[in-house]
């Protein structure tokens, strides 16, 4: 589970915006110049995207660049899925920088093969014996923000990424240039721009920017006096919901959970998982006592998307439990955070919990967050025979009370 607690530091709806757009064009398949604050720059390309097109323009805007650094573009992928391909010497990579890469100095590397290396569903198209002369070291800062840009794209975590000096300002024994330069030549490529420091501060930043924008009675099943409150950031980013239920006592410790979205077993009744039974449970649960708040936390698949969870399944199904899959893919085990649901809670005026959880990362969480969790409230369902180890797994590998 990603570590973030507040801190009060003002984040600038600017770079909020500059991070969507980003995001948006990664997904698309266009590339994104990022930039460090003492002036180094790198092209960034989603490996997910990209095909040969994209990546031989790429290619063609690094060549434009001169100067004394290194601009051969570099395959990064994350410690997790590198060593899940087979990259043994990846391992020790995961508890630093978590960023692995791959020389792509040549044509000899088409799209269809760096695919497949960040795709653990695709039919393998490389060889690890004939890629291991490739392994390079990765710009550390530029690396982890394009590793970080492709998560919150909700893409696989692997990106292509290709420094880049820019005009004379590049001196021989200088491989940086002032902020205003990158831009500029960003701007006349038709390229956005964004800063790592503005990567590293999006989610803090989008969950201190949560704003109440809409609201309505919605009678539940279970639960007739409920009012459904949306919450979306200043960026126009995912809008969050919490479920007032009844009309819980702020002076008091609200019974809450945080509810993290599941389509598949929220919306079509997968029997794969218990969030189903979690939710509703949550929502008759509520109504029985009078009162409560459930906070739907829009990060499917525990942060990691929806697409993403799908190949989680696929990957289950070939024998992986619910924590390796996501390794194997190249993401945490649980990739969620839970400061959004603190920063609602706040704003509907309560500070102390009654939480709704078998799982202790969420009470700890919480905490973190500045809210006050003085109870853990039990809320688990039996077994329907189709998710028995993934239950198991839960325990397992997550600690939760079941």
């Amino acid at each position: 589970m990603s570590e973030l607690v507040a801190e009060n530091v003002p984040i600038a709806a600017s770079a909020l915006q500059s991070v969507d757009r980003a995001i948006a064009d990664l997904r698309r398949g266009a590339c994104v110049l990022v930039y460090t604050g003492d002036g180094f720059a790198a092209l960034v390309q989603s490996a997910e995207t990209l095909c040969d097109a994209t990546l031989s323009q790429l290619r063609s805007l690094t060549a434009e660049s001169s100067g004394s650094i290194d601009t051969t573009p570099r395959l990064l992928l994350t410690a997790r899925r590198a060593a899940a391909v087979g990259f043994d010497e990846a391992r020790s990579l995961i508890p630093v920088s978590g960023v692995f890469a791959l020389s792509l100095d040549s044509d000899a590397i088409e799209a269809s093969t760096i695919q497949s290396l960040a795709d653990p569903t695709d039919e393998p198209g490389y060889d690890v014996e004939v890629l291991r002369p490739r392994v390079t070291p990765a710009p550390a800062a530029l690396s982890e923000s394009a590793i970080d840009l492709t998560k919150l794209a909700r893409l696989l975590p692997a990106a292509i990424i290709a420094q880049v000096a820019i005009g004379a300002g590049a001196a021989a024994n200088s491989q940086t240039l002032p902020v205003k330069v990158i831009r500029d030549w960003a701007g006349r490529h038709d390229l956005l721009s964004v800063s790592t420091e503005d990567i590293a501060d999006y989610r803090l930043g989008a969950a201190k920017a949560l704003t109440k924008v809409a609201a309505a009675k919605i009678p539940l099943d279970h639960a007739e006096n409920t009012r459904v409150v949306a919450f979306r950031p200043n960026d126009g980013g995912i809008e969050h919901l919490a479920l007032i239920i009844g009309e819980p006592d702020p002076s008091a410790p609200v019974l809450a959970r945080m509810h993290s979205e599941c389509f598949t077993g929220d919306l079509l009744g997968s029997l794969r998982c218990d969030c189903g039974d979690q939710l509703r449970g949550a929502i008759r649960t509520m109504g029985e006592v009078g009162s409560g708040i459930l906070l739907y936390l829009s990060q499917e698949g525990r942060g990691i998307g929806l697409i993403n969870k799908l190949r989680a399944y696929e990957l289950q199904d070939r024998g992986a439990d619910t924590a390796e899959a996501n390794e194997q893919l190249g993401f945490d085990a649980d990739e969620r955070i839970y400061l959004p649901a603190a920063e609602m809670l706040r704003q509907l005026g309560f500070k102390r919990v009654r939480l709704l959880t078998n799982n202790p990362q969420k009470v700890s969480a919480l905490a973190r967050c500045g809210i006050s969790v003085e109870e853990r409230v039990a809320h688990h369902f039996p077994s329907n025979g189709h998710n028995q180890f993934y239950l198991e797994t839960k325990a397992a590998r997550f600690g939760h009370y079941l």
